[in-house]
């Protein structure tokens, strides 16, 4: 029997969640997906869905009370809609936790995950903005 390839184990896991956190994991894959055609995904950690183009871009992990989607160089991104919410201390990592009945700005969300694919392509380190 074949392995489920990571899309395969990220349907699954959106489908076995069956409540508010799969729904906005789905909602937030889908932005991911769409914001450029070369996006990958991959499932590490045990559990966790991630995303690369040119180096990481984000993972989604999911908790009782949020889905907390985390860019892995979100400190070097410019965030001028004031998405990121949560690992605001880190010198890489930046967070946005979504908790049920947030809604998604996904023009904002767009603009954020192509920034970092850019950053991710340009091949420079990431550096924080502050």
């Amino acid at each position: 029997m074949t392995e489920p390839g990571p899309s395969q184990r990220i349907d699954a896991r959106i489908d076995e969640l069956g409540d508010w956190r799969g729904e906005v994991l789905a909602r937030l894959r889908g932005v991911i997906l769409a914001a450029d055609p070369e996006i990958t995904e991959d499932w590490k950690w045990r559990g966790v869905p991630v995303w690369y183009r040119g180096g990481m871009i984000c993972s989604g992990e999911t908790y009782k009370a949020a889905v907390k989607m985390t860019f892995a160089k979100g400190a070097a991104l410019d965030d001028p809609a004031g998405l990121f919410n949560a690992s605001l201390d880190g010198n890489q990592r930046r967070a946005i936790d979504f908790h049920e009945g947030d809604t998604v700005d996904e023009v904002a969300l767009t603009a954020l995950i192509r920034e970092a694919i850019v950053l991710n392509l340009s091949g420079k380190p990431a550096r924080s903005r502050g």
